[in-house]
């Protein structure tokens, strides 16, 4: 049988959601967790790899059991062994070729940023930077990220293939919280966190816009600036 899974978790519980080793990750949490119900090892396929920090509020995972279970008698006994900093939002069995990466037509990701007094309860889940910000220049630097780019000076190591599409930004302020919603269909290696990292230091006044203009052009390696993990969220994932 085999099961697309939707999840929410608390990311500043894990090194990250891919497994490593004898750390503490997402999956091999998950993993552990669905062996003991299906009575045999199994291995998942996460939709994306979320760094340390990084929280989830719609992260999807693939996986094949051999026992016979229903969707909710899954959804059940996977809370029972992996909450409270993982729970189980939903459960669908699938066609096999279905696959929680590569059937993937649409990620949305949420940074949250605190515009207030600094809120020691909220410090692992919003960033919470020291200085002000020019929302206005930040909407500026979000424009230029829409549509297709080759964000080379955006991803963290060396790729072969860097290029994306971003559909949509927006910004969303609910009392002192901004939410800068990103929407797209690929999203590598700490993109998102370099997005806008720059969009904070343009907005700081430490950077400027011709600078990001120039990253998304320029071929050479220009540096760039990432965000703190724990604003960040993998809200929704479309197939």
């Amino acid at each position: 049988m085999h099961f697309l899974i939707t999840i929410a978790y608390d990311g500043s519980c894990f090194y990250g959601f891919q497994r490593l080793n004898d750390l503490k990750t997402v999956q091999k949490t998950l993993e552990e967790a669905l062996t003991k119900i299906n009575k045999k090892m199994v291995f998942i396929k996460g939709a994306g790899r979320t760094d340390r920090g990084v929280h989830a509020n719609g992260q999807r995972f693939s996986c094949t059991l051999d026992i016979p279970i229903t969707e909710i008698g899954l959804k059940r006994a996977l809370n029972s062994l992996v909450n409270p900093e993982i729970y189980i939002k939903g459960v669908k069995q699938v066609d096999e070729d279905i696959h929680a990466r590569f059937s993937v037509k649409k990620k949305v990701y949420v940074y949250k940023i605190n515009l207030g007094d600094f809120q020691p309860v909220l410090d692992r889940y919003v960033y919470q930077p020291v200085y002000r910000l020019d929302i206005a220049k930040m909407k500026k630097v979000a424009k230029l990220y829409l549509g297709v780019h080759d964000f080379h000076n955006f991803v963290s190591g060396s790729r072969l293939k860097s290029e994306a599409i971003l559909y949509r930004i927006t910004f969303k302020r609910e009392r002192d919280i901004l939410s800068i919603r990103l929407e797209g269909k690929s999203f590598y290696r700490y993109m998102v966190r370099n997005l806008v990292g720059m969009m904070l230091e343009v907005g700081r006044g430490k950077e400027t816009i011709s600078k990001v203009k120039e990253m998304l052009v320029e071929k050479r390696k220009i540096e760039g600036h990432t965000a703190p993990a724990c604003g960040l969220y993998l809200e929704e994932i479309y197939y």
